[in-house]
């Protein structure tokens, strides 16, 4: 599909928020600014295919930590629970989004999940947060502390992201508005972001 539209007054974007907010800075500075973000924001909707269904669900995660340069995200599971199952069935069915409401800054990473067990890598990951949400069974095995064998690991491999970062503050992005409202145009507001598969793939490969 073409990117532009022949109108009455020449070739225009068919997209053209997109057209006018997309950079392509050097891969450091893509990376940077989107570990950043993520980290900052912490809490996102991880997005997941259901198992025995066609139908996709989202549940809010926190980031439990990053790997590979940051591209890859840890999230804590209950290894009984229906997103685990799901993430079995469907590893590569997976989306992450993070918004920031009061900035408009988002982001959408996709990519494989993995569903790691071992204790070296629950324990490196354990918060003692956790026992919050899983509780404490009372048999001195579930107990939400660190040898508990309800906790998993949750690594999903970036595989595309894509964001959009604001440019200015609130009151700069209603002032910009107006103005290209009243001229006809779209605002510049964010500064859109792509990492594709393959610079992603660079990122790691440096990065591990």
């Amino acid at each position: 599909m073409s990117s532009t539209i022949n109108t009455s007054t020449g070739n225009k974007p068919i997209d053209p928020y997109k057209a006018k907010s997309f950079e392509d800075p050097p891969l450091p500075q893509k990376v940077e600014d989107l570990v950043n973000f993520i980290t900052e924001t912490k809490f996102g909707m991880l997005t997941t295919q259901i198992s025995n269904k066609d139908l996709l669900t989202s549940r809010c995660m926190a980031l439990a930590g990053k790997e590979n340069g940051g591209i890859d995200l840890i999230f804590h599971t209950n290894l009984f629970s229906n997103k685990t199952m799901d993430l079995t069935a469907h590893p590569q069915e997976v989306n992450m989004s993070f918004l920031d409401p009061v900035s408009g800054s988002w982001a959408s990473i996709s990519g494989r999940a993995a569903i790691i067990a071992d204790k070296e890598t629950v324990k490196k990951y354990y918060s003692p947060a956790l026992q919050a949400w899983l509780g404490d069974l009372g048999d001195g095995v579930h107990d939400g502390g660190p040898e508990d064998p309800r906790i998993g690991v949750i690594k999903l491999e970036a595989k595309l992201a894509t964001y959009a970062l604001a440019r200015k503050g609130m009151l700069g992005r209603a002032v910009e508005t107006v103005k290209s409202v009243a001229k006809g145009d779209v605002p510049a507001i964010t500064s859109i972001r792509e990492l594709s598969e393959e610079e992603l793939a660079e990122w790691r490969r440096t990065h591990q």
